[in-house]
C-alpha cells in the first residue's frame, strides 16, 4: 500500500496513517453518495434549481424548508398580504414550489415568504434569494426581483491564470474618501487603476454577500447568494471583474461558509422554525465568540447549498477563487479557541469534525474542476498539515494558506522589543517558516491589524506623531524611525514570502486612521470607514515616500517573478551587527536593521560576481537620506588568491535594505 503524499514529505505524519487514510475514505464515500459516482459539478447546482426562475411557462421559485408547514410568497405585488394565489405547494424531501404567471411578477418588485411551522410563523428572505435590498427609511430587508432588459455581456477572459499573487485585500464600501459607502463602480474607476499601477495582480474582496450590519465587515452573512446591494447592482459587480480581467488582475473572494448570522427574517437563522435546518443543534451550532451560527456539514442539504454558493460565484461572476475565512473554526469542535496546536496529537484527535474536513476536499475539488488555475486559500491559524496540499496527496486541497503568524511576530517584535533586541536569526526564521509542500500567503498585515482595539504597523511604530509631524518639510525622529522600519519590514516581508504576498487597502501608504464601521458608540460616523488616498498622492506629505515604495517594491517583485525562486537561501546573519542578507535567485537582500551603527565595507559572502542596486529603501525618493550610490557596480573581492572567498563590500548605514542583482561578467576575448 503505498503511503500518502503528505506522509513521504513529513515522516511525522507516521503515527496518523490511519486517520488520514479514514478521512480520505470519508471523502470519497461522500463524494460518491452525494454525486451517484458522478462529479461534484453536477452536484453543485442548487443555485440553478432553488430560488425564483423565470422560464417558458413563467416564473417559478423553490425553496427548501422541511419543518414548514405552509409557504406564502408576499410581495409589494399582494401588499404584502397571504393569499391562495401566491401559497407554496409541497414537493419531496421538504422543497416547496410555486409557480405564477409571467406577468404576476415584475422586475423590481419586492418579497419575501411568509412561512409557517408547528406552533409560529414568520416572514423569511429566501435563502437562495440573488437579490437582497435594504429600505433606505424603515432599515427593512427584502429580496427583489431583479431582471434587467439588457443581460450583461462579458468582453474578458471568464479566468485570469497567477502563479504568484500579489494580493490587494479590499473593501468596497470603504474604498474610497468621502464619507459615504462607496459602491462597485467607484472602485471599478478609482481603484482598479491604482491597483493596476501599483504592480498587484490579485484584488481580494471582503465584504461581498449581503450582510445586515455594514460594520460586521461582511462575516455576518445572511444571504448568501446575494451581492451585497449596499454597493450597486449584480451587473456592476460583474462590471468590475470584467474589467479588472481586461487589466491582467485576478479577482477572488472573502468566503465566508464558517459560520452564519444569527438573524431570522434576513438570514438563515431558525428558517423553518427549527434551529437544526442549517445548522448544528443545540450549543455546538452557536459560535461563543462570534455570536452567530454553525453550519452541520455532515448534512447533505447543506453541503449542496455551499458548494452550489461556490459554484454560483465562480460562474455567475467569474471569480477567480476563494480565501476561506475562519477554517480553524471550522476543523475544531472548540473553535480553536485558547488552543496552542504545540503538538500533531492536537490536530488528530477527537477534537476535529472529519466532515468539516470532507466539506473542503469537497469545496476544493469543485473550485478546481470548475476553473484549474483558481486560486484557493485558508485562513487557518492552527498550522493543520496537508491543509495546502493536494487532495491526491490526502491533503484538504487549499492551494495556499495564511501566514498567520508572521504579523504576530511583527507585532510582537515592535511591541515588546527595543531596536537593539531584535534577532537576526529569528526574523529569517519567521519570514521563511512553512512547510515545503504547501505555499502560503505572506503579510506584515491585514485588515484585522487595522481594526479599532488594534494597531496598524505604521501607528505601533509613530503612534501620536502621525497627527503632527508628516510634512515633508518637519524633521521628526520618530516619523523618520517608523518610516525606515515600515518599509523594511514589508520588504523582508514580499521579499522571503512563501509563494504570494498580500497588504490590506491603504497599509501600504501608512494610513493614518484605524478602521471603525458606523455604529451607535460613534454616532454612526463613516470618518474611520474610508481609505484617504488624498494624503498618498499628496508630494508634500511623507505618505507619499510609503506609497511610492510600495509600487516600485511590488512592481520589482512582479516583473522579476521573484516567488518563482522557491528557496531563500541565508547568505548573513549577524545578531550583533543586526545585519541580515539572503538570496533569492539572482537578487540578494541586505538588511540593516541596526538602530544607530552604520557600516562600511561590510562583506556579504558569495561568490564571484558584479552586482547593481535595483532597489534602496533609504532612497529619497523614498523618505531616506540618499547615502549609498545607486549608480554604482559592486564587485565581488577575493579575500587572498583568486579562489579563495569572495566578498561584496557595502556601505550599510542604520535602518536600511538593498535590492541587489547580479549581473553577469561580461569575459574579456
Amino acid at each position: 500500500m503505498n503511503k500518502p503524499g503528505i506522509i513521504k514529505r513529513d515522516a511525522w505524519l507516521q503515527p496518523f496513517e490511519n486517520t488520514l487514510r479514514g478521512w480520505q475514505q470519508r471523502f470519497l464515500e461522500r463524494s460518491d453518495q452525494l454525486t451517484c459516482g458522478k462529479n461534484i459539478y453536477d452536484f453543485a447546482t442548487g443555485h440553478l434549481f432553488y430560488g425564483l426562475h423565470k422560464d417558458k411557462k413563467g416564473w417559478i421559485i423553490r425553496e427548501w424548508a422541511p419543518n414548514a408547514t405552509e409557504i406564502f410568497l408576499i410581495g409589494n405585488f399582494n401588499h404584502w398580504q397571504e393569499n391562495e394565489k401566491y401559497r407554496f405547494e409541497k414537493g419531496e424531501n421538504g422543497t416547496w414550489n410555486l409557480r405564477l404567471k409571467i406577468q404576476e411578477l415584475n422586475h423590481l418588485d419586492l418579497y419575501a415568504l411568509s412561512v409557517h411551522w408547528p406552533g409560529g410563523s414568520g416572514k423569511r428572505l429566501p435563502a437562495w434569494a440573488t437579490r437582497v435590498v435594504q429600505d433606505e427609511h424603515t432599515k427593512i430587508f427584502n429580496a427583489q426581483v431583479w431582471l434587467p432588459e439588457e443581460p450583461f455581456k462579458w468582453k474578458n477572459k471568464a479566468e485570469i491564470r497567477i502563479e504568484n499573487p500579489l494580493i490587494y485585500e479590499a473593501h468596497i464600501g470603504m474604498a474610497g474618501e468621502e464619507e459615504w459607502v462607496h459602491t462597485f463602480n467607484e472602485f471599478r474607476e478609482n481603484i482598479l487603476p491604482k491597483v493596476k499601477e501599483n504592480g498587484y495582480n490579485t484584488i481580494q474582496l471582503m465584504a461581498i454577500p449581503e450582510h445586515p450590519y455594514y460594520g460586521s465587515f461582511g462575516y455576518h452573512v445572511s444571504s448568501f447568494f446575494a451581492p451585497s446591494s449596499r454597493f450597486g447592482t449584480t451587473e456592476e459587480l460583474k462590471q468590475l471583474v470584467d474589467e479588472a480581467h481586461g487589466l491582467g488582475i485576478a479577482v477572488i473572494m472573502d468566503l465566508v461558509h464558517s459560520h452564519a448570522v444569527k438573524n431570522e427574517v434576513e438570514g438563515l437563522g431558525k428558517y423553518d422554525g427549527t434551529s437544526y435546518q442549517f445548522f448544528h443543534n443545540g450549543p455546538k451550532g452557536e459560535h461563543p465568540a462570534w455570536d452567530s451560527y454553525c453550519f452541520n456539514y455532515g448534512k447533505n442539504e447543506v453541503l449542496h447549498f455551499l458548494l452550489s454558493n461556490i459554484k454560483y460565484w465562480l460562474e455567475v461572476f467569474n471569480f477567480d477563487g476563494f480565501r476561506f475565512d475562519g477554517v480553524t473554526s471550522m476543523l475544531y469542535f472548540d473553535h480553536g479557541l485558547g488552543k496552542a496546536f504545540t503538538n500533531y496529537d492536537d490536530y488528530f484527535g477527537g477534537n476535529t469534525d472529519v466532515e468539516a474536513i470532507v466539506y473542503f476536499k469537497l469545496a476544493n475539488q469543485l473550485i478546481h474542476e470548475i476553473k484549474p488555475y483558481a486560486i484557493s486559500i485558508a485562513e487557518d491559524m492552527s498550522g493543520m498539515p496537508g491543509l495546502a496540499s493536494p487532495i491526491s496527496d490526502y491533503g484538504l486541497g487549499f492551494d495556499m494558506r495564511m501566514a498567520m503568524g508572521l504579523p504576530d511576530f511583527w507585532i510582537k517584535t515592535i511591541k515588546e522589543k527595543s531596536d537593539d533586541e531584535w534577532d537576526m536569526g529569528e526574523l529569517f526564521f519567521q519570514l521563511t517558516s512553512k512547510r515545503l509542500d504547501e505555499k502560503v500567503v505572506s503579510y506584515a498585515e491585514s485588515h484585522d491589524q487595522a481594526l479599532v482595539g488594534d494597531k496598524t504597523i505604521i501607528f505601533r511604530l509613530i503612534d501620536k506623531e502621525m497627527y503632527f509631524s508628516m510634512r515633508k518639510d518637519q524633521p521628526n525622529m520618530i516619523v523618520e524611525r517608523g518610516i525606515a522600519l515600515h518599509k523594511m519590514i514589508r520588504l523582508a516581508t514580499a521579499s522571503a514570502a512563501g509563494g504570494a504576498y498580500l497588504n490590506f487597502m491603504g497599509n501600504e501608504y501608512g494610513h493614518p486612521e484605524w478602521i471603525d464601521f458606523p455604529r451607535e458608540g460613534n454616532g454612526w460616523s463613516f470618518k474611520h470607514a474610508r481609505r484617504i488616498w488624498s494624503i498618498a498622492e499628496d508630494p508634500e506629505l511623507k505618505f507619499h515616500w510609503l506609497y511610492d515604495f510600495d509600487k516600485e517594491m511590488i512592481n520589482f517583485i512582479g516583473s522579476a517573478n521573484l516567488y518563482s525562486w522557491l528557496s531563500v537561501d541565508k547568505v548573513v546573519e549577524n545578531k550583533p551587527d543586526k545585519v541580515l542578507a539572503y538570496h533569492r535567485g539572482p537578487y540578494l537582500f541586505v538588511f540593516n536593521f541596526n538602530p544607530t551603527q552604520s557600516f562600511t565595507d561590510y562583506g556579504i559572502p558569495l561568490g564571484a560576481g558584479k552586482y547593481r542596486i535595483i532597489l534602496n529603501t533609504d532612497s529619497g525618493r523614498f523618505g531616506g537620506f540618499d547615502r549609498v550610490d545607486d549608480k554604482l557596480a559592486y564587485y565581488t573581492l577575493p579575500s587572498g588568491n583568486a579562489k579563495s572567498q569572495h566578498y561584496l563590500k557595502l556601505y550599510l548605514p542604520a535602518r536600511m535594505a538593498l535590492v541587489l542583482e547580479r549581473k553577469e561578467i561580461k569575459k574579456v576575448k
